[in-house]
């Protein structure tokens, strides 16, 4: 199954797409992101490391310009029928060979949508794109168009998003089987992504990140592994990941004993994730989200040792990141909406301590709240 949706469900979110270009004024949209291939076609590929890109116009008729290994590969996965190859030469211009294709798409003086927040839109290619168009057609920044669609899931959406938490709870448990002291971070590592891979998932839009001793303050992969110590402290924030979807959790463990530091970062951590539950509801702003989880870090006592956003949207990602759109943070007005798929993470640094707590998980946005995804519980875990 190498197109995992029905064709009239991909058909139907270009029709959602379409209706969104015609009432915005536009004649059509260029597309960078994965995301937004792999939503509206099916195309799974990480050829947007190159010039790619897909054209979908206000008349529904759409188009795939990318390199001959992603030929074979948009055949197999998408239902893109006309796919352009530009060719590899020291002197290309694959921008221009896009212009090329918009003319005969009838584009040449039209305004076209473009996701220019697209980890596959580098800053050149961004430029020879502009040069090329600059007296072919009206270019507007479009970015988030397709992404407000995706935020909301559809049924067969929501089905790979349910399978992925559960390939994060059987990670999870993995890393709980094989974490004590004088386990190495390696095996616990190779053992939650083993989980993953052996229950048909698959590999991460980003790193699972792990880290351990004073690096489980890092909200970060870093390289070079280690040994637990008899007292310790270990972060895991990792994915299930199915046909590309993904579904979060984040635990920090204790190794052989819990401080009180600990237990009350840990405390404060779970009275903030019930809190943000409870405002996460339809109707409301996500920044609202963010500023519950504030107060109750702020009143704590631990406003120096938050970060400054509490989770994000969770869908199909692609790396170099699984973090999709909306972000929790400060005055985000973007309204919460049933079907959207949230990571809620609960962090607390304490650099002067050297002590970490975290504590997320991943949550669906139901008619009048929300519900987990995960079957793993919120309490304190010790591993001894």
């Amino acid at each position: 199954m190498a197109i995992h949706f029905a064709a009239e469900e991909l058909q139907s979110r270009r029709g959602a797409v379409v209706r969104e270009l015609k009432t915005g004024g536009f004649d059509g949209l260029l597309m960078f992101r994965q995301e937004s291939m792999y939503y509206l076609t099916g195309f799974d590929s990480f050829g947007y490391c190159f010039f790619q890109c897909l054209y979908l116009g206000a008349d529904g008729r759409f188009f795939l310009m990318t390199r001959a290994p992603d030929l074979r590969q948009a055949r197999h996965t998408s239902v893109i029928e006309d796919i352009r190859v530009w060719v590899d030469a020291a002197d290309q211009d694959p921008a221009v060979e896009l212009r090329e294709a918009l003319a005969e798409y009838g584009c040449r003086g039209a305004r076209l949508g473009v996701e220019l927040a697209a980890a596959g839109l580098s800053a050149a290619a961004g430029r020879m794109l502009q040069n090329a168009m600059q007296e072919f057609c009206e270019l507007v920044d479009t970015s988030d168009l397709v992404d407000r669609l995706r935020a909301v899931k559809d049924p067969a959406e929501l089905a790979y998003v349910q399978r992925a938490a559960e390939l994060a709870d059987d990670a999870l448990d993995e890393a709980l089987c094989n974490s004590a002291p004088g386990a190495f971070e390696g095996d616990i590592l190779a053992a939650m992504q083993a989980a993953v891979f052996r229950g048909g998932g698959d590999p991460p839009a980003n790193e699972f990140i792990i880290g351990s001793g004073r690096d489980a303050l890092l909200c970060r992969y870093a390289s070079g592994r280690r040994k637990l110590s008899a007292i310790d402290q270990i972060t895991l924030e990792l994915a299930g990941v199915y046909r590309r979807y993904h579904a979060c959790l984040m635990r920090t463990l204790l190794i052989g004993a819990a401080s009180r530091a600990h237990e009350s970062m840990h405390q404060t951590c779970v009275e903030a994730m019930e809190t943000c539950r409870a405002v996460l509801t339809p109707g409301r702003p996500v920044g609202a989200v963010y500023d519950a989880h504030a107060r109750v870090m702020d009143a704590a006592g631990y406003r120096r040792h938050r970060l400054n956003a509490c989770g994000y949207g969770l869908g199909a990602t692609y790396p170099p990141s699984w973090m999709d759109w909306p972000m929790f943070y400060a005055s985000n007005d973007v309204t919460v909406a049933p079907n959207m798929v949230f990571f809620l993470h609960m962090i607390l640094m304490n650099s002067d301590t050297e002590c970490a707590m975290t504590l997320g998980q991943t949550v669906v946005v139901t008619e009048s709240g929300n519900q987990p995804l995960s079957r793993q519980p919120l309490d304190l875990i010790v591993k001894r």
